[in-house]
Parts: structure tokens; C-alpha cells; sequence
């Protein structure tokens, strides 16, 4: 294990020479091949171990994939076998869809950055879930969460329609499910964080997360993913509304549409999301704000911009329950996992 995670930065060299989406492509297919086979499946495998809670779910430890990486559920098992404490995938829309024109990912790597406005591409809910159903990760004892979305062709004021025909779907196969409200990349999405439109989305979630958890007698904690580009106010507006919504744990943040950080560097100008270090601080923002006004017990989930250990330590300290990782993993390697681990140790 410790070669192969060591020597990523060889790999890393072939694959920043290609296109990001290929190379992303390729890294999932040569990963599953890679597990597929039981000789480097042993070689890949890492079990981190620090135990934790995290709405209700007993963790292996508190450093999770953050969704996105795996949009279709494809590779949920070789994903695990790196080490994570919890596997997030998705966002899964009710039908298929392309996503956006390419190129739609670029990276950024004197920052460390990547900018992607993907457009929840994905196969749609009854490939995701048949995906969902051959991994063998949650019979093994990993959590798996699984990531919901609207479809681009959805009117936003029909959004509610979507996630609940999301929530349906995957509401068997999933331990805790995230609620995407936060996309910069499917218009009108980020609307829905305000206060009238979220409560107007909870109220029914709430009602058939009910309804389910009737029919298959398990109730599975609901999350909601939000932005890090949220006034004070708005982050406020937020943190009153999940708990009278009976929402389980909020995920802060998805990326960002700010470019300060990147200003000069090539694609800077890119539309989409940023993501890598320089959402750390504004994750860290919205977090603490988070943790103030929800108190003490409420569930909270870090992620962007973490590249080190001791980045995951400060999520931590600014009032996170657990932590995931994406863009960090591009640019450091699966050897993050392990890293992010010790540091929480």
C-alpha cells in the first residue's frame, strides 16, 4: 500500500498531461481495475481506524469521500477500499442527462485548484441505484451516502418534484442521504437556499422521508449540502430551518464562484465552481457559524479545500463532526485518506 499511494505523484504527472475529464475517467477505470483484480486490491487496501458517530451512524472514521468524484455509483467499492470512514456518491437526478458542453473541468495547479461546471451529469436514478445495489461496501460495514438532485430541464419552482422522486429512489439503499441545493452549476439551484423555497422543499421531504421510513421500517438521517458563499444572514436563515425541518446534518460547503484567490492564473476565468484550498477558509466560515447557532449536538459535515492533515484538524476545531475529501485527493493521492486520519488521531 505504502508504494502504490507514495508513487501517485508519478501517475499524477501522466495524468495532469491530458484532458481533467479524461483524466478523471481514466483514474476511476484504471482504480476499479485495479480492485477488480484480488492481488492490487490487497495492495490498495487501507482501514484507517478512529471510530466516531455521525448522525446516528457508527463510523470507522471521520474522513468520508465528498460526492461528485463517483456521479453514478460506479466505483463505491474500490472508492472504500481507500480508506475512507464513509463513501458519498452522486449527485443522482431522476433521469439521465449530459451535463454541460465540454471542456467543463479545468485545472488549476499552481493553486492546487480545479474549476468544474459538470451540470450534474450522471445516468439517472435506476442506473445509480442497479450500481448501488452490486457494491458490496455497506454489506462490509463502510456508510454510504448517497446524493440527490434536480435535472436542468426542471423548472426550479417544480424542483421539490425531483427530490422527492430522488429521495424515493434511493431511500433503501442509502445510509444517510444529501439533499444538493448547492451546485453553482444548474441554474437557479443556489435559490432554493433561501427561506421561503427551503421550507417549501423540507416540509415534503420531511413528510415522505416519514412515509418511508413506515414503509421499510429504518429511518435514514436526510442531509443538506449548502454553498460557501452565504451571507451571515443566510447561513442563520439556514441553521433555524433544518432543525424545525427535522434535518439530520448539513454538509458545508460545495465550491465556490469566487476567484479571488485565483486571480491571473490560467482558466481563472472559467464559469463553474472552484474547488482546492482556497475554499478551506470559507468553508471554515460557514461551519463556525453553523456550529454557533445550531449548538452542540447537531451533526455537521467539512468539506473544501482540505490538502493536509491539519486542514482536516481545523475543520474540526471550527465545529465539524467529520470531514470529506475531493480535490485534495486529485492533487495529494489517495495517501490524504491516511494523513487526514492520523492528524484527527
Amino acid at each position: 500500500m505504502s508504494f502504490l499511494f507514495n508513487s501517485y505523484p508519478l501517475a499524477r504527472a501522466a495524468l495532469f498531461s491530458m484532458d481533467a475529464e479524461k483524466a478523471h475517467d481514466l483514474t476511476l477505470s484504471a482504480l476499479q481495475k485495479a480492485y477488480d483484480c484480488s492481488l492490487t486490491r490487497g495492495l490498495l487496501a487501507a482501514h484507517p481506524q478512529l471510530p466516531c458517530t455521525l448522525m446516528g451512524l457508527s463510523l470507522r472514521n471521520p474522513v468520508g469521500l465528498a460526492a461528485g468524484l463517483d456521479k453514478n455509483g460506479a466505483h463505491i467499492d474500490a472508492l472504500g477500499n481507500l480508506g475512507f470512514g464513509f463513501v458519498e456518491v452522486g449527485t443522482v437526478t431522476p433521469k439521465a442527462q449530459p451535463g454541460n458542453p465540454r471542456p467543463r473541468m479545468f485545472r488549476l495547479p499552481r493553486a492546487q485548484c480545479l474549476i468544474n461546471r459538470m451540470g450534474f451529469n450522471n445516468h439517472g436514478l435506476d442506473a445509480f441505484i442497479a450500481n448501488v445495489r452490486k457494491s458490496q461496501w455497506r454489506s462490509q460495514g463502510g456508510i454510504l451516502g448517497l446524493n440527490i438532485g434536480k435535472n436542468a430541464a426542471t423548472p426550479i419552482d417544480n424542483a421539490v418534484d425531483d427530490y422527492l422522486l430522488g429521495l424515493e429512489g434511493v431511500y433503501a439503499h442509502a445510509d444517510y442521504i444529501t439533499v444538493n441545493i448547492s451546485s453553482p452549476n444548474t441554474a437557479n439551484l443556489r435559490n432554493l437556499q433561501g427561506r421561503d423555497a427551503l421550507s417549501a422543499l423540507l416540509s415534503p421531504l420531511q413528510e415522505k422521508r416519514k412515509m418511508l421510513e413506515d414503509q421499510y421500517g429504518r429511518r435514514v438521517p436526510l442531509a443538506i449540502k449548502i454553498a460557501p458563499d452565504l451571507t451571515t444572514e443566510e447561513i442563520d436563515v439556514i441553521a433555524n430551518l433544518l432543525p424545525q425541518h427535522g434535518i439530520d446534518g448539513v454538509i458545508a460547503t460545495n465550491t465556490t464562484l469566487a476567484r479571488d484567490a485565483v486571480q491571473g492564473l490560467p482558466y481563472a476565468n472559467e464559469a463553474g465552481g472552484l474547488s482546492g484550498p482556497p475554499v478551506h477558509a470559507l468553508s471554515l466560515a460557514v461551519i463556525s457559524r453553523l456550529r454557533e447557532q445550531l449548538g452542540a449536538g447537531y451533526p455537521i459535515i467539512g468539506v473544501g479545500g482540505i490538502a493536509t492533515g491539519r486542514q482536516a484538524q481545523e475543520k474540526i476545531a471550527a465545529g465539524a463532526n467529520a470531514v470529506q475529501l475531493y480535490t485534495g485527493l486529485i492533487y495529494q493521492g489517495p495517501a490524504l485518506v491516511q494523513q487526514c486520519v492520523n492528524a484527527l488521531r
